[in-house]
Parts: structure tokens; C-alpha cells; sequence
């Protein structure tokens, strides 16, 4: 198994992409901590997946666009594990209006969760995660290609890929490895519940359309000592939706 006895923190891990990989994480052996806003969704994907005769799952409420409560996600992670050797930063917040309608507050709020939040943990990965361990962040392609009336959320997973590439680095002497994967559109409620989408603004292929299980199997590849020769890559998992925009 990929990940026997190592310990991994999945953010917005209670459902999506990060339920996917939270799950995928336990088949191949790691310790799972679903850290999650919605507490009740956070506690019954842990319960679903965790194993009283293997890896465990623990949920955890974390609020990512708060330094305070990532820190006290990681020291729990830590106390309840011994250990910390992964972080997936999932989390994620979309904002849907024209420029001319978005607000000072719209963009915070976007960019506490999108970006500061994965700023939080890759810091507190650095204070308190052991050598050899890994950073997965989930940017989107929005960070290369978008639309209209998301521009926060655009420039949010923009500024992910860049804060990749500069912790790649720093990470680098630590023997921490920090990667961003840049998912297409995936089956999951935020993209059928996109007023986008919903309006044909932005158009969907139903037949590039990837399942959440697609991005967690990018996530664990590189999460995983499979990938120990790759540092700061930008890794596109959008079916080819990109090469043809």
C-alpha cells in the first residue's frame, strides 16, 4: 500500500473531490483527517471511512480562512496520530458576479478560503511536518483558462499555483514536496450547481466530464514517493478540455 501508517489532512474532505481522495487515501493505508466546515457531512464521511481493524478516519471541523483554527486542525492531527506526512488543500469557494457588481468582501472572502487557507497549512507544514512528506494543492483550470463572473475565484486558484511553485522551493531543503493539480470540470455539486453552467454561459462537454475519483488518483500519485522526482509541477486532470479552449 501507498500510504501504510502515514497520516494524511484532506481539506473540504466531506465531500467532492475531497471525499473521493480521503477514501482513496484509506484503501492505500494512510490515517485520514477530514477536515471539514460542515461538521455533521465532516463526521459521517469519516465514519464511512474508517476501519477499527486498519486505518482510522477522523473528522475534524476547520474553518481554513482562519489561521487559528488550521493550526489547531494540525497540533489535533498530530496528537491523535504521532505524525503528519500529507496535505491535500481542497478547499474551495466560488463567487459569481460581474466585476462591476463584486465587492471588497466577495473577494476576501474568496481569497481567505482559496488561497490563505492553503498559505495556513503549507506554514504550518513547514513548522510541524516530518521530512518526506507532501503537499497536493487543488487549483483548477480556471488558473489558465476561465470565464466570466468568477474572477476572484480565477485569480484565487492563479495566486495557488504560484504560492506552489515558491513552496516547492522553500520545501525543497525540508525534504517537503509541494505539487498543484488543475482540475477540468468534475461531477460534483459545485460544478452542476454553477450558475454558469446552469445558464450556458459556460458550456460543458458531458463527455470530458471526469468523476471526483479521477482527481484523487492525480492527488495520491503525487502525494506518493511514486512521484519523489516531481516538485512544483502544475499537473492539468481536465480530459483535455483545455488543449481544445
Amino acid at each position: 500500500m501507498l500510504f501504510e501508517g502515514k497520516v494524511a489532512i484532506v481539506t473540504g474532505g466531506a465531500g467532492g473531490i475531497g471525499r473521493a481522495t480521503a477514501k482513496r487515501f484509506a484503501i492505500e493505508g494512510a490515517h485520514v483527517v477530514i477536515a471539514d466546515l460542515d461538521d455533521d457531512a465532516a463526521k459521517k464521511a469519516a465514519d464511512e471511512i474508517g476501519n477499527d481493524r486498519g486505518p482510522k478516519a477522523l473528522a475534524i471541523r476547520c474553518d481554513v480562512s482562519d489561521e487559528a483554527s488550521v493550526t489547531g486542525t494540525v497540533d489535533q492531527t498530530i496528537a491523535a496520530f504521532g505524525r503528519l506526512d500529507v496535505i491535500v488543500n481542497n478547499a474551495g469557494l466560488m463567487v459569481f458576479k460581474p466585476i462591476e457588481e463584486l465587492t471588497s468582501d466577495d473577494w476576501i472572502k474568496v481569497l481567505q478560503v482559496d488561497l490563505l487557507g492553503a498559505f495556513y497549512f503549507t506554514k504550518q507544514a513547514f513548522l510541524k511536518m516530518r521530512d518526506g512528506g507532501a503537499i497536493v494543492n487543488v487549483s483548477s483550470v480556471h488558473a489558465i483558462e476561465t470565464s466570466p463572473l468568477v474572477a476572484p475565484y480565477a485569480a484565487a486558484k492563479s495566486a495557488l499555483v504560484s504560492l506552489t511553485r515558491t513552496a516547492s522551493i522553500e520545501g525543497g531543503p525540508k525534504k517537503i514536496r509541494v505539487n498543484a493539480v488543475l482540475p477540468g470540470a468534475v461531477d460534483t455539486p459545485m460544478l452542476w450547481n454553477n450558475p454558469n453552467v446552469k445558464s450556458g454561459v459556460e458550456w460543458i462537454d458531458k463527455s470530458r466530464v471526469g468523476r471526483p475519483e479521477d482527481i484523487a488518483d492525480v492527488i495520491l500519485y503525487l502525494a506518493s514517493d511514486k512521484a519523489r522526482f516531481v516538485q512544483g509541477a502544475m499537473v492539468l486532470a481536465d480530459g483535455g478540455r483545455v488543449g481544445e479552449l
